[in-house]
């Protein structure tokens, strides 16, 4: 379940109060009282079977005799009795129940199964959705509900916050009422057997009530159902996070690098940046980072000009934008003239701009307007202490006005002096801070929400080196060592996947022992490398087990005969399998990095991409994802390291081909697609350099899939499945989903389409689609949305876009939304009937309930379209508009398909 049913859990009509009480101190008591003392309008009922009036009120023996079912019932009753009480709620037709009580998990009924289990198995046929067991309760302020045992309330706005901490939902309305901070609703998920957050993020994220969206996140259970509502929610508006946990006591022995590398933490972050969300340390930061984001206009990167009457405030600030990972914006020789002219010959003549202490009203204002104007700079960052020269209202009248028109953040240093000031630039909606510290947090933050916000849209391009892997043969290599009941992929069967995948790898061949590693060195040629094979050696150096620029078969020979000697004596029970003999590469200015493959409890296969070698560990430079990953998504995780600064080169190191390393990233994540046996990986070292990348060693672990294919993605993957080719009018169509590389050419698709095809398309006259528009057209999570489009290769060779049929289903799925566009020159030719009819199987093989759309009256093609496909067709909300409507009750065939030509 998602929203199902959600509505009378945070719009309820009735409250129903299970194990109200009068007994002071106790849960029943104090959750009657608040529900009573927050000024719900609707009918309350307390139930209690021992009392016949509670605080007041008539009270109810039971569920059964309860005047009519209860929207939200509120149960604060002991662990046994809550399934049967569930059951009664949901028998008599409430469809909501907040549940207060603790200990359900733990304690089980005579079958041995939990309560929790049975509470569920008891909601469940009545569809009666369940916020808790072991939760506070829930505050919808504007409403005036308050179904919780907090000790206060919270005042009205329009901030959600959603906290699975106990002791955060009861202290951080006490701490917001103090400063004036409102909630549309604030949640505690408690254990979260039903709702979770997912389901409260996809109801938050239309909620009309809600500006911004606020978690505290201590874990996460369902992890695709958690990035897809995170990811839609994050689309509408802002949605932050805390989550707590980033440092563990310790950290679980792992068999790869890249299992010890890759923490939760890390992966979590991950997970929180894909969703276009933003992350903060803290509870403050939260309130603090959605302050920012409702005063501030949106930037565009992390160069921050400072201007400040003071030096020391500048240096301060220029510490914390450093520290924090952000950019002093370099000025530009007009912006540095300007300021000659404007400040006196001992300004500080560079970035941060130091006005000096007797600067007037006037001179703030010339400063500004040289900075704003500043193309280098992403914002700037406004620092006033207060002086005797000037009044700072003063200065804050001559600077709102040019202020509260660019990206411009404020710090006024001191106290009280400065009120009036902080009042004006606010009233004017800029946002003000108390410290240089705080201003510049704010502007990062802004930096890394808008940095997050563009992985939701950005183009990744098309690979120039386009790669069709050899899946085929990588199963078989895969399931060949699990059919021999091994875990551990020798060193050449895991070079020979990877090859499958077009991931460069040196040539390796395999020796039983001393004497043949001699003769395979000689024919491969001199110098070699040679490596131990072993079954019980995860890292061969750890046991002497690598040795390099071998030049002649005395040498190889030796050296194998030292490798067996050491591992008899490091790891007696080590079976010694033989040895590798490869290439010794020589790319003297190559980089060593580490591409890995994880599997995380939660999220499942991650990516890591760092800075490789024996030190890898040591070094700790890494950067995790999710796959799957396109080339703007790999990118974007090799930016994340420090060692990508090494990668742009340096002195007569020059920079790495950065495409090739891209794609070998992308192929990796292919791979995890692929092959759902795979548990870990490790390439270590990766090496690159301007000829490209090279896997010198790597490392692979197997296992029976547990899950299979996709599904353990926390990210669903393109369906490359769902491709067909088809014949129609003497062209071959691939009729296939939409990919984020699909965005240029669906430009072209729309400006070949005729504005009145785009009109009845959009209900709207349609110019030309903004980047981000047409991102969220090609951009899609198939999970919960579907674009199905018909290409061809036009005259070019270039693939063309000819039509595109789309569904957006709800979270439920009961429900889901079409739209189909066919390019004008080809309407009339059974283009739509194609791209329908797949449309329609998709949706059934979903499990969709029904196809829903609205086309206007005129468009006899369409709705012609719809009776031949099984619609029903019925007004609309509008007169000009129809509501056309198709059931797909599971297992019924689509109707008979025509040919092209309609036939």
């Amino acid at each position: 379940m998602t929203i199902r049913n959600l509505e009378f859990l945070f719009r309820p009509k009735s409250i129903a109060v299970i194990g109200a009480s009068d007994r002071q101190a106790s849960v029943g008591a104090t959750v009657v009282r608040n529900v009573l003392a927050g000024g719900f309008s609707g009918p309350i009922y307390p139930v209690n079977v021992h009392r016949a009036e509670i605080a007041g009120q008539r009270a109810y023996r039971d569920v059964a005799s309860l005047p009519e079912a209860p929207d939200l019932a509120v149960v604060a009753t002991p662990p046994a009795t809550v399934p049967d009480i569930i059951n009664a709620l949901g028998a008599r037709g409430t469809r909501a129940a907040v549940v207060l009580t603790a200990g359900l998990a733990a304690a089980s009924d005579g079958a041995g199964r939990s309560l929790m289990q049975v509470m569920l198995g008891a909601a469940r046929p009545h569809l009666l959705r369940g916020l808790g067991p072991n939760c506070v309760g829930l505050l919808v302020p504007g409403l005036g509900i308050n179904a919780s045992f907090a000790h206060t309330s919270a005042l009205p706005g329009n901030v959600a916050f959603v906290s699975q901490s106990g002791g955060l939902t009861t202290a951080v309305p006490d701490w917001a009422r103090s400063r004036g901070i409102g909630f549309s609703h604030f949640i505690s998920l408690g254990d979260a057997a039903d709702v979770d957050f997912g389901d409260v993020l996809d109801y938050l994220a239309s909620d009309p009530s809600t500006r911004a969206i606020l978690l505290y996140i201590e874990s996460v259970c369902a992890a695709r159902k958690f990035m897809s509502a995170a990811r839609a929610a994050a689309r509408n508006k802002p949605v932050l996070a805390v989550k707590a946990g980033r440092v563990p006591e310790g950290a679980r022995a792992a068999a790869s690098h890249t299992g010890a590398l890759a923490g939760s933490d890390d992966v979590y972050d991950a997970a929180i940046r894909r969703a276009g969300m933003l992350r903060v340390d803290t509870v403050l930061e939260l309130f603090d980072a959605v302050e920012t984001l409702s005063r501030a206009k949106p930037v565009y990167g992390d160069r921050l000009a400072i201007m400040t009457n003071g030096g020391g405030p500048g240096v301060m600030a220029t510490d914390a934008l450093v520290r924090g990972g952000g950019r002093l914006a370099s000025l530009s020789v007009e912006s540095l003239r300007r300021l000659d002219q404007a400040l006196p010959a001992t300004w500080s003549h560079g970035n941060p701009v130091d006005i000096i202490g007797d600067a007037p009203a006037e001179r703030y204002v010339a400063t500004l307007e040289a900075l704003v104007q500043e193309p280098a700079a992403d914002a700037v960052l406004f620092i006033h202490v207060p002086t005797a020269i000037v009044a700072a209202a003063e200065i804050a009248r001559a600077c709102a006005p040019l202020a509260k028109s660019a990206r411009v953040l404020a710090c006024w240093l001191g106290g009280g002096a400065l009120d009036e000031a902080r009042r004006i630039f606010a009233d004017e909606g800029i946002p003000a801070y108390q410290t240089p510290e705080e201003a510049v947090a704010g502007f990062l933050q802004l930096a890394g929400y808008r940095r997050n916000q563009q992985t939701l849209v950005e183009t990744p391009s098309s690979a120039a080196r386009e790669f069709v892997p050899d899946a085929a043969a990588a199963r078989g290599v895969v399931r060949a060592a699990l059919s021999e009941g091994r875990e551990l992929l020798s060193e050449p069967e895991a070079k020979r996947v990877l090859a499958a995948y077009g991931i460069p790898v040196v040539k390796t061949r395999v020796a039983a022992n001393a004497e043949e590693a001699a003769r395979i060195a000689h024919t491969l040629g001199f110098p070699v490398a040679l490596k131990i094979l072993s079954p019980q050696v995860t890292h061969k150096s750890d046991v002497g087990g690598v040795a390099l620029d071998l030049a002649s078969e005395s040498e190889v020979r030796a050296a194998a005969e030292a490798m067996a000697r050491r591992l008899a004596e490091r790891l007696p029970g080590a079976v010694l399998a033989g040895f590798t003999v490869q290439e010794m590469v020589r790319r003297p200015r190559a980089h060593e990095t580490i591409v890995g493959v994880a599997a995380d409890p939660v999220f499942g296969p991650v990516i890591l991409f760092g800075q490789g070698g024996v030190a890898v560990e040591v070094v700790a430079d890494r950067a995790v994802a999710l796959p799957p990953l396109n080339l703007a998504l790999a990118k974007d995780l090799v930016s994340r390291t420090r060692i990508a600064r090494l990668l742009d080169g340096y002195r007569d190191r020059p920079p790495v081909d950065r495409e090739a390393l891209h794609l070998a990233l992308v192929q990796v994540s292919q791979l995890v697609v692929d092959l759902p046996e795979v548990a870990e990986l490790d390439i270590n070292p990766l090496l690159a350099d301007e000829r490209g990348v090279i896997a010198l060693d790597a490392r692979l672990r197997v296992a029976p899939a547990a899950i299979r294919g996709a599904d353990r993605l926390a990210i669903r993957p393109y369906p490359q499945e769902l491709e067909e080719r088809i014949g129609f009018h003497g062209r071959e169509l691939v009729l296939r989903p939409i990919r984020p590389e699909d965005e240029p050419q669906h430009a072209r698709f729309l400006d070949r389409t005729d504005a009145e095809d785009l009109r009845l398309r959009f209900f709207h006259t349609v110019r030309r689609l903004s980047h981000t528009e047409l991102a969220r057209f090609t951009q899609i999570d198939y999970d919960r949305e579907m674009a199905f489009i018909a290409v061809a290769r036009g005259e070019g060779g270039d693939e063309e876009t000819l039509g595109v049929a789309r569904a957006i289903a709800d979270p439920d799925r009961t429900c889901a939304e079409f739209a189909i566009l066919v390019r004008s020159d080809l309407k009339g030719k059974g283009l739509g009937a194609l791209l329908m009819r797949k449309l329609i199987r998709y949706c059934r093989e979903r499990e969709i309930g029904e196809l829903v759309g609205d086309v206007f009256a005129t468009n006899a093609r369409m709705l012609a379209l719809a009776r031949d496909l099984g619609f029903e067709i019925a007004p609309g909300g509008d007169l000009e508009v129809l509501r056309v409507r198709l059931a797909l009750p599971a297992g019924a065939g689509t109707p008979v398909e025509r040919a092209p030509d309609g036939t």
